[in-house]
């Protein structure tokens, strides 16, 4: 399913990012980077939620926006119940809508800011997210300190913060258009292998969306998505001329692989994931770039990862979502 958008616009964003962020290639794009994954707080979970409400706060500073301008805030992460979405928000006292879909959280929030905005529900709404590595580790797999081996397929958890401002109100960068993502299962069970959980999920949605709207991928500056890494990226794009006879190699790369030196940073293994992740790289790089004129138009296309430690453990099939928007320049 695709909409399209008539009066959605991306007034500002914001993006906090953690150590080994810093020390990626993206790092002169985030507004904020910190050393110490406690951020100053007693507990990594602690440290999440005070990082997105900072997020938040930055936001605001940012766009010389008061909260009462805000008619909404939608956000997620990765933890039990979104407790630091909703822990981060509490002081600002807004209509909250907190929603989970693994690390394409944060699209999934834009499109239903999204249509808010363009249905007239709304003026003007805050969408974020949130990630941390060693919280992520502690719920999903094991923490890092029992020095559990991983596989060269695994993803690493970026840690950090995100927020976007939308509006009804004209701005250099609109939200064009969006497309809902359905569930996918490839019965494939591997948690250490997110990249080909999440590559059919991908490959459904870019179809879905070129198919919709009849175009070709070359329409797009860059075809973004969300976090499938390295081996993930490979079989996307199999996939796309396997299954779809498209190819979308010469305008396609991923934000996991992005928002890492790989070479460089090897406890990043495949690249980046978590809902931050991609939300760094488009709050950040890709919003910049679209501002100064280097890009027109870029499809995000997040991709997230259904399962649960007990669903894991029980053996069951990983499921996979990805959901899309496409970021244009105002002409």
């Amino acid at each position: 399913m695709t909409f399209q958008y008539k009066n959605v616009y991306l007034e500002n964003t914001s993006t906090i990012a953690g150590p080994y962020e810093k020390k990626g290639p993206l790092a002169k794009y985030f507004d904020i980077v910190f050393d110490d994954l406690y951020y100053g707080e007693k507990s990594w979970e602690k440290a999440e939620a005070k990082i997105l409400e900072d997020a938040l706060q930055l936001l605001l500073q940012k766009s010389r926006t008061k909260k009462e301008d805000v008619d909404l805030v939608i956000s997620g992460d990765l933890m039990n119940q979104i407790t630091p979405s909703c822990y981060s928000n509490l002081k600002y006292h807004l209509p909250f809508l907190g929603i989970y879909s693994a690390c394409a959280t944060c699209v999934e929030g834009l499109i239903i800011a999204s249509n808010f905005i363009d249905g007239k529900k709304i003026r003007r709404a805050i969408v974020s997210t949130s990630s941390h590595n060693m919280s992520s580790e502690k719920q999903f797999r094991n923490p890092t300190e029992y020095g559990a081996p991983k596989p060269k397929t695994a993803t690493f958890t970026a840690t950090g913060g995100a927020a976007f401002l939308l509006s009804n109100q004209k701005s250099s960068v609109r939200i064009e258009s969006a497309t809902l993502g359905r569930i996918n299962d490839l019965e494939q069970t591997d948690p250490l292998h997110m990249g080909s959980v999440m590559a059919p999920a991908a490959a459904d949605t870019i179809y879905q969306h070129l198919t919709d709207l009849g175009r070709d991928p070359s329409y797009y500056d860059l075809i973004l998505t969300g976090d499938l890494g390295l081996y993930g990226k490979e079989i996307l794009m199999d996939y796309m001329k396997e299954e779809y006879h498209i190819n979308i190699g010469e305008h396609y790369n991923d934000c996991g692989i992005m928002l890492y030196d790989l070479e460089n940073q090897k406890e990043c293994l495949a690249g980046g994931s978590g809902p931050v992740c991609s939300a760094l790289v488009n709050a950040g790089m890709i919003y910049d770039y679209l501002k100064t004129g280097k890009f027109k138009r870029v499809l995000w296309v997040a991709t997230g990862a259904l399962f649960s430690p007990t669903m894991v453990y029980q053996h069951e099939n990983i499921l996979s979502i990805a959901h899309a928007i496409s970021l244009e320049v105002v002409e």
